[in-house]
């Protein structure tokens, strides 16, 4: 018999560095799960990561006190930036203020990494989109 999912948690936690601290203790502790539990398995999963790498994930909660977990791809953003070389995006976005420029070669390379995250039905739909977080970052798409 299946186990009852009471909720899903998702958060966004830096490869190799879960600890029982805000957001995760708070988030797990109300549903009463083992937040060690979570951060041991976490840690040792997102070890082919680079340490610090944001990693979105979502917990779902079962009734009888256990989970499991998800672990997605790094989001567009932050890998965006690391192919431009940026430490953040442009506060003033679409105002001529560009922080950085990224190939098309790059955002393909992107789109395909997060096509199974992505909305799209196909690589081109995905670069679109990716294309789209570029400039709203104030980075330059050079063709």
């Amino acid at each position: 018999m299946a186990k009852k999912i009471v909720g899903y948690i998702k958060l966004q936690v830096p490869a190799g560095k879960a600890n029982p601290s805000p957001p995760i203790g708070p988030a797990l502790g109300q549903r009463g799960l083992n937040i060690m539990e979570f951060c041991k398995a976490f840690n040792a999963q997102t070890q082919s990561y680079e340490v610090g790498t944001p990693l979105p994930v979502v917990i779902t909660a079962y009734g009888d006190r256990t989970f499991s977990f998800i672990i997605k791809l790094p989001p567009v953003s932050y890998l965006l930036k690391q192919a431009a070389g940026v430490a953040k995006g442009s506060s003033t976005a679409g105002r001529g203020a560009i922080v950085g420029s990224v190939t098309m070669a790059q955002i393909r390379e992107i789109a395909e990494k997060k096509m199974k995250d992505l909305n799209a039905n196909d690589v081109e739909a995905a670069g679109m989109m990716v294309i789209g977080s570029a400039r709203s970052m104030g980075l330059e798409v050079v063709r």
